[in-house]
């Protein structure tokens, strides 16, 4: 039997130049959540927040946070090495179905004052603040990439997370320093 070594983990932009308020946070820890919204409550006290009940919406942080997925599903990130214990709490304080996806989707953090009009060239959802603000994500495409999109903040300037597979993650990183050139007067 071959012993796998987390620690030789290779983040999949690994050496690609990224243009400026572009940055990868690998390895994040992910975990898929199924369950009942009418159990949902029983995972406050365990994360120390809420799962979000409200199609699209975020609950947390940037350090630790909840993204509704759907009914009964909630995609919980934390920090990277965080995927095992989150698991075990998770499980051990509900009979919530949990799958650790942490490898099946790398996070670009895209910011500055253009970053919506950048996302909104590739991007077929409504991003605009009155409809897609701060605390909202959604399941989407961007370049017919499947990501995740969250907008994280806008303040102190606005700040998307997209989680992306790992094979198309270079391609989305290549993508958005294209779509820049066209943000340039």
């Amino acid at each position: 039997m071959i012993a796998f070594d987390a620690t030789a983990r290779r983040s999949p932009l690994a050496g690609v130049a990224l243009i400026d308020g572009l940055r990868e946070l690998p390895f994040l820890a992910q975990l898929d959540v199924r369950m009942s919204p009418e159990a949902a409550s029983t995972l406050t006290l365990a994360l120390d927040i809420d799962l979000p009940l409200e199609p699209n919406t975020v609950t947390g942080d940037e350090r630790r946070a909840a993204l509704w997925l759907g009914p009964d599903e909630w995609l919980v990130v934390g920090q990277p090495g965080s995927e095992h214990q989150l698991e075990a709490v998770l499980r051990e304080t509900s009979e919530a179905a949990v799958v650790d996806v942490s490898a099946n989707r790398t996070t670009l953090e895209l910011r500055g004052p253009r970053v919506r009009e950048l996302l909104e060239f590739g991007c077929p959802i409504d991003l605009r603040p009155s409809v897609f603000g701060p605390g909202r994500c959604a399941q989407t495409l961007l370049a017919r990439a499947n990501v995740i999109v969250w907008y994280l903040t806008d303040d102190p300037e606005p700040t998307y997370r997209l989680f992306v597979r790992p094979s198309f993650a270079a391609y989305v990183a290549a993508w958005l320093a294209d779509a820049t050139e066209g943000l340039i007067d």
